[in-house]
């Protein structure tokens, strides 16, 4: 899969992704916005570990976000089952060098989309930690509305945080297209 806008693109992930991934990757600005399982330091190893996962995905649910010179952040969906069945969780992250450029914004809008178009999906949402101010900005700029704040669900960096939840559904989606 390859979807551009503008100089920048959303792509199938490739092994040799795993320089950038590194580089990018490795930042605690970034890993203290999501969740645990997104470790930090992150390694060489780790990035083998995914990269495995990704390039061999039966359903391609992750991708990159990419410029001219490769990897620079990545987007992917968590579809969901049983009576969440046509419900997905969204998650992105971007590398820091390209924060406050509209880049996530726009990678949001077209995954969205993509989401939608190919997946039976009726709901996609997104959770975001206390403090991660610019993702919901993203959400907010992508069409996605604010639905609930779980008050205290999340445990970081040794403290307890407010989780807000965030959703878009497909006939509000298309209806605001």
């Amino acid at each position: 899969m390859k979807i551009t806008f503008g100089e920048y693109c959303l792509r199938s992930y490739e092994y040799s992704d795993q320089e950038a991934l590194v580089k990018y990757a490795n930042n605690f600005n970034i890993s203290r916005l999501l969740r645990d399982q997104f470790p930090f330091p992150y390694t060489k190893a780790d990035a083998e570990t995914w990269l495995i996962h990704a390039c061999n995905q039966e359903i391609e649910t992750n991708f990159i976000i990419a410029n001219a010179n490769g990897l620079i952040g990545a987007i992917g969906i968590n579809l969901q089952d049983d009576v969440n069945r046509f419900s997905a969780e969204i998650g992105y992250w971007l590398a820091e060098p390209f924060w406050g450029k509209g880049i996530a914004t726009e990678a949001l809008k077209k995954f969205t989309e993509f989401a939608f178009n190919n997946f039976s999906l009726n709901r996609i949402y997104a959770n975001v930690f206390e403090g991660n101010d610019a993702s919901e900005k993203v959400l907010l700029k992508a069409g996605y509305k604010k639905e609930a704040t779980l008050k205290k669900a999340v445990f970081k960096e040794g403290k307890f945080l407010d989780q807000y939840i965030y959703a878009v559904l497909k006939e509000e989606y298309q209806k605001a297209k």
